[in-house]
């Protein structure tokens, strides 16, 4: 891969900041010191070179060899009060491809050049517009799928978690140059820093990354969409239950056994969050070839997923459901698991399994068939989680309510989503991870009354992998690692 060049603020750059394709209007972003004088000598209306910054202007666009290519309107921003921290002008032309293309093109024979991929947010940050957190936040927000992504993605393009991030670091900063004083006068047994207060204070700063660190779990999975397996026997209602979260017969329905053959999946939001529904293959065994290959896929998504669904039909005689979810909680339990009691309103019709003496829905009895089939289950609490269960049926919409009510608690954690401080980028939570094991060797040191240079040597690990997250200490590789992913015009 080529290496991503870190430019200089010295030419002009023009890319079209608007989607790919035809619209109405599309938004040509030129920046630089000849950003103004540029389009200008293209324009035909109010003098640019004179109007103030944060102005919109209508006129007309003429190409170099004097041909009018569109009636447009530009906005001005002048530095240091623009996104870049330089001059900026931003065209918007009516949305044909062509006149896009002709416009570009007219203003690199002017003098400007196509950007990179991300330069514009690259050089708001060498302008000290923004940190890298705050730039990551920006590519973030142009990709939020959902109003979770969104709202996280805001908090951090505002510098929320920079300005956190910035008060822990201060306060190292201020302990890391006391110990380093320390060492200057080592001969005169001299000590500046208080051993016992910069101790508690490692122990709160290490609580609060922590924190930080723990909430990436939940946080990248609300950015990118939590992936939600839809588990069970054949016939037990998850294609059913599939069409009904999606509000669409995306999955095929019928009352042969097996008619699911692979997984099936589709997205939908839920209050505010995004999630990803897998509709598997029903669980059981089969000599059908091709219906064992959907019943693997399956089980690797049900153990992949963030959250499991699990669909009982306590209407049906076959025990493979409840040895089948046995063994899953066995293998593996993450907490993340919903059980719905399907078909609920069939269980209220006279003569039906489940019912009490007077013919009325009784959950204890729901269930007593299964739990008395798996009564030696390894999992600790078999009993307790059937209790818990969701009466549903995907006929009458009984439990829709509820079930999106858990789904959004797991997918939370209880975190506070207007609030809480919430990690959702990787190389954030590696940073946080690495300053957290810092910060312990400090405690340790302190505790063991190590001497002031290893300690601040610890302290100074921490402050750097804090400054690694918002640029700070930066390098050319981190920053082509970000800005390329970036879209050109951003």
């Amino acid at each position: 891969m080529e290496p991503f060049p870190i430019t200089t603020n010295n030419d002009t750059i023009a890319a079209i900041a608007t989607p790919a394709g035809m619209g109405a209007l599309a938004i040509i972003r030129v920046s630089g010191p000849e950003a103004v004088n540029i389009v200008n000598s293209a324009w035909k209306g109010a003098d640019l070179r004179k109007v103030a910054s944060h102005t919109v202007h209508l006129g007309k666009y003429f190409s170099i060899d004097g041909n009018l290519l569109d009636e447009a309107i530009v906005s001005i921003y002048l530095t240091p009060a623009s996104f870049t921290g330089e001059d900026v002008v931003e065209i918007s032309l009516h949305g044909s491809k062509w006149i896009q293309r002709e416009v570009l093109s007219d203003l690199i024979k002017r003098g400007t050049r196509i950007a990179l991929p991300g330069e514009f947010s690259q050089r708001a940050f060498i302008n000290g517009k923004i940190d890298l957190s705050q730039a990551e936040g920006i590519a973030d927000l142009i990709a939020a799928s959902s109003k979770a992504s969104h709202d996280l993605a805001i908090r951090q393009t505002k510098g929320s978690f920079s300005k956190e991030l910035e008060s822990l670091r201060e306060k190292l900063i201020e302990f890391a140059s006391l110990m380093e004083l320390e060492l200057d006068f080592s001969e005169e047994d001299v000590e500046f820093a208080d051993r016992s207060r910069l101790l508690d204070l490692c122990k709160n700063i290490k609580l609060k990354i922590d924190r930080l660190a723990s909430s990436y779990s939940s946080g990248a999975v609300l950015k990118d969409g939590i992936s939600v397996a839809i588990a069970g026997i054949p016939n037990a209602g998850k294609s059913s239950l599939l069409n009904l979260l999606l509000g669409d017969e995306k999955a095929i329905v019928t009352d042969i056994p097996g008619t699911t053959r692979d997984t099936i999946e589709d997205t939908v939001e839920i209050d505010g969050i995004l999630y990803r529904f897998i509709d598997t293959a029903g669980l059981r065994s089969t000599s059908d070839i091709v219906e064992n290959k959907g019943i693997e896929r399956a089980r690797q998504s049900i153990e992949k997923a963030y959250i499991v669904i699990w669909v009982l039909d306590p209407t049906s005689k076959d025990t493979n459901q409840y040895s089948e979810l046995n063994s899953y909680l066995n293998e593996r339990h993450t907490g993340k698991l919903i059980l719905l009691l399907n078909k609920s309103d069939l269980l209220s019709k006279p003569g039906s399994s489940g019912l009490d003496h007077q013919g009325n829905k009784n959950r204890s009895d729901f269930f007593r068939g299964g739990t008395d089939l798996v009564k030696n289950s390894d999992f600790p609490d078999f009993y307790g989680l059937f209790g818990n269960a969701i009466p549903f049926s995907t006929v009458t919409g009984e439990g829709l309510k509820e079930l999106k009510d858990k789904l959004n608690e797991l997918a939370t954690d209880n975190l506070d989503l207007e609030n809480d401080l919430i990690v959702t980028n990787a190389r954030h939570y590696e940073a946080l991870v690495k300053a957290s094991e810092a910060l312990q060797r400090v405690e340790e040191g302190l505790d063991s009354g190590l001497s002031g240079d290893f300690i601040s040597q610890d302290i100074r690990e921490t402050i750097h992998h804090l400054s690694l997250i918002t640029g700070e200490i930066t390098t050319d590789n981190l920053l082509h690692s970000i800005f390329s992913r970036f879209c050109i015009g951003k």
